[in-house]
């Protein structure tokens, strides 16, 4: 996986590359491809994720010129994605998502118990993929991506409280179908794997 740089560089890249530095563009596609897709799997799905990512790092090609780094190119770039995906919904071109897991997900928690760490894992990224559209692209950003609540909202175009109620609405959905209310095989008042208490400010 290529090394996670901080906010600071990966908006200098940007901002030469929208001046045609080309080797500073290749520095900038390598510093955010992964968060592209991983953010766009959570969007869209695996099957189309790649062809999103493609379709993202083109649009943001185009508008580099006119980055003036206002917010974060990575900030930037996800939102470029996050419209991306809205547009892929709108035209159709993805499968529609089955968001109600309803029986299949108790099921998947009773065939997975006792659960290995990679098998939590695989759990929690299936009940993730549940949530409904607004609290998944909250909780991706804040939790999986590790975006600041502000630039959280920057992304998703609206006010940060709406984003700290979304994440803490995931959350609370994730830790119930994970059984922290004592049901299930999480132990109480113990966070589930990759369920943070808190996100950054």
């Amino acid at each position: 996986m290529p090394e996670r740089h901080d906010d600071a560089t990966v908006t200098a890249w940007a901002l030469a590359a929208g001046a045609g530095d080309t080797a500073a563009l290749a520095e900038f596609v390598r510093a955010t491809q992964v968060d592209v897709h991983r953010f766009l799997v959570h969007l869209a799905g695996r099957d189309d994720a790649e062809d999103l990512a493609q379709e993202t790092f083109l649009r943001a090609l185009r508008s580099l010129p006119s980055f003036a780094g206002r917010s974060t190119a990575r900030t930037w770039l996800l939102s470029v994605a996050r419209r991306v995906a809205v547009d892929a919904v709108r035209t159709a071109v993805r499968r529609p998502r089955v968001r109600d897991l309803g029986e299949d997900t108790q099921e998947v928690l009773e065939r997975a118990v006792p659960r290995t760490g990679a098998q939590e894992a695989v759990l929690l990224r299936t009940l993730v993929d549940a949530l409904p559209d607004d609290r998944r692209e909250a909780f991706v950003l804040t939790q999986v991506l590790d975006l600041g609540y502000a630039e959280a909202a920057q992304v998703c175009g609206c006010p940060v409280g709406t984003i700290r109620s979304r994440v803490a609405r995931a959350r609370e959905d994730l830790l119930r179908a994970l059984g922290e209310d004592g049901t299930g095989t999480t132990t109480a008042g113990a966070a589930a794997p990759g369920v943070r208490r808190a996100a950054r400010p």
